[in-house]
């Protein structure tokens, strides 16, 4: 029996896994836990564009979430993103280009209409995917209780996978927070089919379409432990950028707010580390729900390994 601890991204992906290698499981998620702050993902799946910042690592490795998350839950829409700047920041958008791959110059206007004369060129990254990270989870889960894993309270049983996020710190004193927060709108005057990303030199956003007239809009990165509401700073600065890409979004709903605790190593990469008699699978920072499929991949190498080595 392998028991996983938590109930977030990293969670459901290692325990699915592990399930479909043939491995007993089960998730164990105490019944006062907070949501996973994984829902307050953008549900990106992005590697090319995680480029600019992120290690190669990162690219070459997450091109698999698009396969993993559409073979396994429904709502994975493969429809690329499209990056932008406005004319005062176009450097932003030529440094862009020199700092990632996968992608080709586009006039905006001819993949999202409704923004035909705001803006001249973008780059278009044609396979990247996104999907609603709150349908996702949910999904895998419903996956993991319909193949028989059980999901709930309760000591573990087995081996132990810990996958708990900033709870896990004072194991792993190098695990730190990172603070994002997002916004959800509701803007019926606003009909965008792909993520969109614009850059600034101080507050870059990514707008990602939920269906519905919904969007979620995100997200900052703040070096912070505060694990409060959103600020006004952070939602004035998003909103902003939003009218940037579009003046429908000055008529939206703020429908939701949200702020979280990213966990993150010094070098921002997750890890797979043996503690104790504990296998810690965290630090996901920013790359959520396109590193966990990866990560969950290891980890059943590794449980595969350690098995043939004790029979």
């Amino acid at each position: 029996m392998i028991s996983v601890l938590g109930g977030g991204v990293v969670g459901l992906c290692a325990a699915t896994a592990l399930h479909e290698a043939g491995h007993e499981v089960e998730v164990i998620v105490p019944e006062d836990a907070p949501p996973p702050v994984s829902c307050l993902a953008g549900g990106m799946l992005a590697p090319f564009c995680e480029g600019e910042s992120a290690p190669d690592v990162v690219v070459t490795r997450g091109q698999a979430a698009v396969g993993w998350w559409a073979a396994r839950v429904p709502g994975v829409s493969r429809r690329g993103t499209l990056v932008l700047a406005a004319p005062r920041d176009a450097a932003e958008l030529d440094r862009y280009a020199r700092a990632t791959r996968g992608h080709e110059w586009v006039a905006p206007g001819s993949l999202e209409p409704e923004l035909s004369g705001r803006f001249s060129r973008g780059l278009f990254f044609a396979t990247e995917a996104h999907m609603d990270p709150t349908a996702a989870l949910t999904a895998l889960r419903r996956r993991l209780f319909d193949g028989g894993v059980r999901i709930g309270d309760g000591p573990p049983r087995g081996r132990i996978v810990a996958c708990t996020g900033m709870e896990a710190r004072d194991r792993m004193p190098d695990l730190r927070p990172v603070r994002g927060e997002m916004l959800e709108l509701h803007a019926p005057d606003v009909a965008l089919s792909r993520t969109v990303r614009l850059l600034h030199p101080r507050f870059p956003c990514y707008i990602v379409p939920r269906g519905g007239g919904r969007y979620m809009l995100g997200a900052t990165m703040v070096e912070s432990a505060r694990n409060g509401p959103i600020t006004a700073r952070a939602a004035m600065e998003l909103l902003s950028a939003a009218y940037t890409v579009h003046p429908g979004f000055a008529e939206a709903e703020i429908t939701a707010t949200g702020a979280g605790l990213r966990p993150s190593f010094p070098d921002n990469l997750p890890a797979i580390r043996q503690i104790g008699d504990r296998i810690e699978v965290n630090g996901m920072y920013r790359h959520g729900f396109l590193m966990a499929p990866v990560l969950a991949t290891e980890l059943v190498e590794m449980m595969n390994e350690e098995m043939s080595h004790a029979h």
